[in-house]
């Protein structure tokens, strides 16, 4: 009898040649930890399933570039990373344009406005991260992913990551702290 991790391999390598029944089964698989990922990422379901069904389709239309079969999803966790960052371009640029208007509207109104104290929670803390951090601590948290296999996903030296995790710790620490002081 075959282990799991050895027929897993199989299903990578014939999709790998091309087999669309191989990657479906794969996909299947990993179905929920792509969900996930993506929501984490986006924060939004909807977002999250247009990012997950885009990952899907870029991954089989770019499985052969997959060398290691072991690193399927850690590669398929860096397909799903860069369409999110273009989802999240797009948006951005759609936003911008909109922006401008509802700028015009609302700047009467922001100086009336009393701002409130934020009560930050990990999964708050975490959102409000720069990008640079806040990937690198999901994916090593929330993702189970070693340094090495982050630096992959992300193009970037191990390095950089083991500084990332640490920049992005400090400033979860500071920011849960500071919450700590306001509520006391």
């Amino acid at each position: 009898m075959m282990s799991k991790d050895t027929d897993e391999i199989k299903l990578i390598k014939k999709a790998i040649r091309g087999n669309s029944t191989a990657y479906g089964y794969l996909i299947e698989k990993h179905r929920t930890y792509l969900y996930k990922m993506a929501f984490l990422y986006t924060k939004n379901e909807q977002d999250a399933l247009d990012v997950v069904g885009d990952t899907v389709l870029k991954g089989y239309l770019q499985i052969k570039t997959l060398k290691n079969a072991s690193l399927f999803q850690t590669w398929i966790t860096r397909v799903l990373i860069n369409t999110a960052h273009d989802h999240r371009r797009k948006a951005l640029s759609t936003l911008s344009q909109e922006d401008s208007a509802i700028d015009s509207a609302h700047a009467s109104t922001a100086n009336q406005q009393i701002p409130s104290v934020e009560h930050f929670d990990l999964q708050t803390a975490i959102e409000t991260l720069p990008d640079k951090y806040r990937i690198p601590i999901l994916l090593k948290y929330f993702s189970g992913m070693t340094v090495d296999e982050i630096a992959w996903t992300l193009s970037i030296p191990s390095g950089s990551v083991k500084a990332y995790l640490s920049r992005g710790r400090n400033e979860l620490k500071q920011k849960l702290k500071e919450d700590y002081l306001y509520e006391s």
